[in-house]
């Protein structure tokens, strides 16, 4: 079967709506900058459409350093609600052993605690400053062993086959090295029955063709686009 390609980021907001962003949540007390002075400084005259991907992978696509640090806040604030409209959809039972690929922050795993009882949330995430903040954020499940945080990638997935009962990934898929490889390994630690969400806000960049198509490629049966506030979700269920 043909594989349909998948469209790499394509960052819908404009760099000074990110240093916006990153101006929101420095310190009051920091000497007075404006937003062109942090576009100059963190972006520079040189490529500047290069340098935009560049800012932006570090900052979100794999956070690194002080940068990374900082995207980690904007998407604890900003992507809370995302994650929520994501899990509703996967119908999560309180037994259910979910998996979460690129969990940045660590916010999606935090709501998903809040409705596993007994159950447990695994994650991969590329970046390990993505890993040092949700590890933070969910010190207490790490030390009841109810959160299994692993820095890794999508495409090798640290775990043995049909291990969960859920999967969920929100603005990661598009930042993947290769989505198609990263879809079959949902696929193989998924449980026959499992579910997929993939989640996208209006700012990842991700268009809808092609999603639902690239699940089905990866061997999901029942790949539907469902619309949410904000955010477009893609889920199928392994057969």
């Amino acid at each position: 079967m043909q594989r349909r390609p998948i469209r790499r980021l394509q960052p819908a907001d404009s760099i000074h709506n990110i240093t916006a962003n990153v101006l929101r949540v420095l310190p009051v007390e920091t000497i007075e900058i404006t937003r062109e002075d942090v576009f100059r400084r963190l972006v520079g005259d040189e490529k500047p459409m290069a340098r935009r991907r560049q800012l932006l992978m570090r900052i979100f696509g794999r956070p690194t350093g002080i940068l990374g640090r900082l995207g980690g806040v904007i998407m604890a604030r900003a992507n809370r609600d995302a994650a929520a409209q994501v899990i509703e959809l996967l119908n999560i039972r309180a037994d259910d052993k979910v998996l979460e690929v690129g969990f940045g922050p660590g916010v999606a795993i935090q709501l998903l605690l809040q409705r596993l009882h007994t159950g447990s949330v695994a994650g991969v995430d590329h970046s390990q400053e993505m890993v040092r903040q949700a590890a933070a954020r969910n010190a207490e499940a790490l030390r009841n062993r109810r959160v299994d945080l692993r820095y890794g990638s999508a495409e090798r997935l640290p775990f043995a086959d049909q291990t969960f009962d859920k999967a969920l990934a929100i603005n990661s898929m598009q930042v993947w090295s290769d989505a198609h490889a990263g879809l079959q390994e949902i696929w193989r630690v998924l449980k026959h029955g499992g579910i997929v969400a993939l989640g996208f806000t209006v700012n990842s960049g991700q268009p809808k063709q092609g999603v639902a198509e690239s699940l089905a490629d990866a061997g999901f049966a029942q790949a539907q686009l469902v619309d949410r506030s904000k955010l477009f979700c893609a889920i199928a269920i392994k057969p």
